[in-house]
């Protein structure tokens, strides 16, 4: 828990609505990952995210990240949240902190099967995904430098460095193959894409990290958790959303967390998003490729941790079967559809 009489304090000294009043406080989500309390004074109603007080000291760094992006969205067509305040100073919670606006909404991810009219209506229900797609497709076209983002990551260069990085990362936790690694990788080293313009990406984009607006029609309310978010190519995060995303959806093929029956299939998404983001997409199998030898990877350790976790356990099943993909769509790609590096 947080100490309320400090953030109280705290609160006072940043010219906020309800200076002096008590503070209302409840925890929306905790655990081993960022907390977010919903907190209320007067006329202040905000989201606060801080790491748990036994998180790694990096997650702090994390926070402040998230934050600086949360801030650089403001005024762009990227639904978000507004950024209140911030504080660095440990003494005050004990860890980074700061305040969004509180997100009025609903995360498929705290509802069993679609809610109401998106259950039913299947012209809702697409608006949900084409609402998804479009969120990665405006974020693509923020003006990064203008809005101070320099120094976020490393644009240049970004696609040179992408297999050696991780492949030191899997041998730095290897414990077994990964079955047709050897192939994506070779496959990523002599490919590069067709063209790359650096943009902000947020590194984790799928339903999981948006927010919607209650009722229909679908709204996108705002785009979330930003602890992986840089400069480098915002198609990846485009790939990372459809790398698992059925051309079929008549019916539920199982291929994702959330029930996709009725929604845009995989091409009419890449078509959204070209339409939206101004970018083309003809070279998608390059960023599938990377994508699912990253995903593979970041699975993997999951898996090499697992002990007795179950959940974590059925990581090595995915990550193998993420490594298959990426190594059969590499061996049958063609290579006209990128640019050989050599």
């Amino acid at each position: 828990m947080i100490d309320i009489e400090r953030l109280e304090t705290w609160l006072d000294a940043q010219d906020l609505p309800g200076k002096g009043g008590p503070v209302e406080h409840r925890l929306v989500t905790g655990g081993a990952q960022n907390a977010i309390y919903e907190i209320r004074r007067a006329g202040l109603h905000a989201a606060l995210r801080i790491p748990p007080p036994t998180a790694p000291e990096g997650r702090d760094e994390g926070i402040m990240r998230e934050w600086r992006i949360t801030e650089a969205l403001m005024g762009t067509d990227v639904p978000h949240p507004e950024a209140i305040a911030v504080c660095s100073d440990k003494s005050v919670l004990g860890r980074s902190f700061y305040l969004m606006s509180f997100v009025d909404g609903w995360s498929p991810m705290n509802t069993k099967g679609w809610p109401a009219p998106f259950d039913t209506d299947p012209v809702a229900r697409r608006g949900l995904a084409l609402e998804l797609v479009d969120g990665i497709a405006l974020l693509s076209k923020v003006d990064w430098k203008a809005k101070g983002l320099e120094g976020l990551g490393r644009p240049d260069g970004f696609h040179e460095r992408q297999v050696d990085r991780w492949t030191t990362f899997f041998e730095r936790i290897k414990k077994r193959e990964l079955p047709g690694f050897d192939t994506a990788q070779a496959w990523l080293r002599e490919h590069r894409p067709i063209d790359f313009q650096p943009g902000l990406m947020h590194g984790d984009y799928q339903f999981a990290n948006v927010m919607f607006r209650h009722g229909g029609p679908a709204r996108l309310a705002a785009v979330l958790d930003w602890e992986m978010g840089t400069i480098g190519d915002p198609k990846l995060d485009l790939a990372w959303l459809l790398e698992k995303w059925p051309e079929e959806t008549s019916t539920d093929q199982g291929t994702s967390y959330v029930d996709l029956t009725g929604m845009p299939g995989r091409s009419e998404m890449l078509a959204r998003y070209a339409e939206v983001s101004g970018r083309q997409v003809d070279d998608i199998d390059y960023y599938t490729i990377l994508a699912g030898f990253k995903l593979a990877v970041v699975i993997e350790q999951g898996f090499q941790r697992a002990g007795d976790n179950t959940v974590l356990q059925n990581f090595g099943r995915v990550a193998i079967e993420l490594m298959k993909r990426a190594a059969d769509l590499a061996e049958s790609t063609k290579y006209g559809v990128v640019v050989s590096t050599r």
